[in-house]
Protein backbone atom coordinates (compact mmCIF):
# COMPACT_ATOMS: atom_id res chain seq x y z
CA UNK A 1 0.00 0.00 0.00
CA UNK A 2 1.61 3.36 -0.80
CA UNK A 3 -0.20 6.77 -0.34
CA UNK A 4 1.02 9.95 -1.97
CA UNK A 5 2.72 12.85 -0.03
CA UNK A 6 0.03 15.45 -0.29
CA UNK A 7 1.21 19.16 -0.90
CA UNK A 8 -1.67 20.95 0.54
CA UNK A 9 -5.29 20.21 2.82
CA UNK A 10 -7.24 20.49 -0.82
CA UNK A 11 -5.26 17.89 -2.06
CA UNK A 12 -5.15 15.48 0.61
CA UNK A 13 -9.02 16.04 1.44
CA UNK A 14 -9.53 15.08 -2.73
CA UNK A 15 -7.29 11.72 -2.15
CA UNK A 16 -9.64 10.81 1.05
CA UNK A 17 -12.72 11.58 -1.24
CA UNK A 18 -11.57 9.84 -3.78
CA UNK A 19 -10.95 6.51 -1.26
CA UNK A 20 -14.29 7.36 -0.01
CA UNK A 21 -16.14 6.98 -3.22
CA UNK A 22 -13.81 3.81 -4.18
CA UNK A 23 -14.68 2.30 -0.41
CA UNK A 24 -18.80 3.26 -1.41
CA UNK A 25 -18.68 1.24 -4.16
CA UNK A 26 -17.12 -1.28 -3.21
CA UNK A 27 -19.29 -2.18 -0.16
CA UNK A 28 -22.08 -1.53 -3.07
CA UNK A 29 -20.44 -4.66 -4.55
CA UNK A 30 -20.09 -6.61 -1.53
CA UNK A 31 -23.75 -6.35 -0.94
CA UNK A 32 -24.46 -7.07 -4.26
CA UNK A 33 -23.21 -10.26 -4.16
CA UNK A 34 -24.49 -11.08 -0.48
CA UNK A 35 -27.74 -10.40 -1.86
CA UNK A 36 -27.11 -13.17 -4.56
CA UNK A 37 -25.97 -15.58 -2.10
CA UNK A 38 -29.53 -16.03 -0.76
CA UNK A 39 -30.19 -17.67 -4.11
CA UNK A 40 -28.21 -20.09 -2.58
CA UNK A 41 -28.99 -20.90 0.67
CA UNK A 42 -31.89 -22.75 2.09
CA UNK A 43 -32.87 -21.06 5.68
CA UNK A 44 -32.44 -17.79 7.69
CA UNK A 45 -30.12 -19.64 10.05
CA UNK A 46 -27.67 -20.11 7.08
CA UNK A 47 -27.93 -16.92 6.02
CA UNK A 48 -26.86 -16.30 9.53
CA UNK A 49 -24.17 -18.11 9.36
CA UNK A 50 -22.50 -17.69 12.51
CA UNK A 51 -19.23 -19.68 11.46
CA UNK A 52 -19.17 -17.71 8.33
CA UNK A 53 -19.07 -14.23 10.46
CA UNK A 54 -16.62 -15.20 12.43
CA UNK A 55 -14.27 -16.07 9.65
CA UNK A 56 -14.86 -13.07 8.01
CA UNK A 57 -14.39 -11.17 11.12
CA UNK A 58 -10.88 -12.70 11.83
CA UNK A 59 -9.52 -12.56 8.26
CA UNK A 60 -10.86 -8.65 8.49
CA UNK A 61 -8.89 -8.51 11.79
CA UNK A 62 -5.88 -9.54 10.42
CA UNK A 63 -5.59 -8.27 7.16
CA UNK A 64 -6.18 -4.97 9.68
CA UNK A 65 -3.35 -5.62 11.48
CA UNK A 66 -0.83 -6.51 8.34
CA UNK A 67 -2.16 -2.44 7.47
CA UNK A 68 -1.42 -1.39 10.37
CA UNK A 69 -5.12 0.06 11.24
CA UNK A 70 -7.18 -0.61 14.16
CA UNK A 71 -8.32 -4.64 14.42
CA UNK A 72 -11.59 -2.70 16.51
CA UNK A 73 -12.13 -0.17 14.15
CA UNK A 74 -12.36 -2.37 10.94
CA UNK A 75 -14.48 -5.24 13.34
CA UNK A 76 -17.02 -2.27 14.64
CA UNK A 77 -17.43 -1.33 10.76
CA UNK A 78 -17.91 -4.83 9.37
CA UNK A 79 -20.35 -5.53 12.38
CA UNK A 80 -22.81 -2.89 11.33
CA UNK A 81 -21.78 -3.31 7.70
CA UNK A 82 -22.89 -7.55 8.15
CA UNK A 83 -25.86 -7.12 10.00
CA UNK A 84 -27.20 -4.77 7.86
CA UNK A 85 -26.24 -6.89 4.51
CA UNK A 86 -27.60 -10.44 6.53
CA UNK A 87 -31.12 -8.47 6.89
CA UNK A 88 -30.71 -7.54 3.20
CA UNK A 89 -29.80 -10.91 2.33
CA UNK A 90 -33.13 -12.23 4.62
CA UNK A 91 -35.98 -9.85 2.57
CA UNK A 92 -33.82 -11.37 -0.97
CA UNK A 93 -34.70 -14.65 0.23
CA UNK A 94 -38.01 -14.26 1.62
CA UNK A 95 -39.01 -12.59 -1.49
CA UNK A 96 -37.80 -15.44 -3.93
CA UNK A 97 -39.73 -18.11 -1.13
CA UNK A 98 -42.77 -15.97 -2.13
CA UNK A 99 -42.53 -15.58 -5.91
Amino acid sequence: MKTEECKSLEELRGCIDTLDDQIVELIAMRNAYVKQAAQFKHSIDEIKGKERMEAVMDRVRMRAMEFGVSPNLLTKLYTIMIDEMVEAEISEFRNAKSL
